[in-house]
């Protein structure tokens, strides 16, 4: 198991981490202390703890807002597939009719002769 230094809001910390997944891991930190830092321009050095909590929330949120896109992506992309189907469904059956208009023709046709 590997092991990363990370720092968050002027503190390190040494996290353990699945070897390979250093660098994500160092990248994840690098976001969290950004959010840490922009809290702390907001509402000033309020304690370690506190600050962790906020920027879990913020970050909690952003990845909420992101799943509630990916979800209307999948819902508009289900719609659009249905919508195609539908329309392959009315083509077919537009086709149909017309070869069965055809046949119907042939076949009056074979009858009277």
């Amino acid at each position: 198991m590997a092991q990363v230094e990370i720092k968050i809001n002027g503190r390190d910390y040494r996290i353990a981490c699945e070897d390979g997944q250093e660098s994500h891991l160092s990248s994840l930190a690098k976001y969290l202390d950004g959010k840490v830092g922009e809290l702390v321009k907001e509402v000033g050095q309020i304690g370690d703890t506190s600050l962790m909590v906020m920027a879990g929330l913020l970050v909690t949120d952003e990845l909420s807002d992101l799943r509630e896109e990916i979800e209307d992506a999948r819902n508009q992309a289900a719609r659009d597939t249905q919508s195609a189907i539908d329309n392959t469904e009315d083509k077919l059956a537009a086709q149909i009719d017309a070869l069965a208009t055809r046949i119907e023709k042939v076949a009056s046709a074979l009858a009277a002769s």
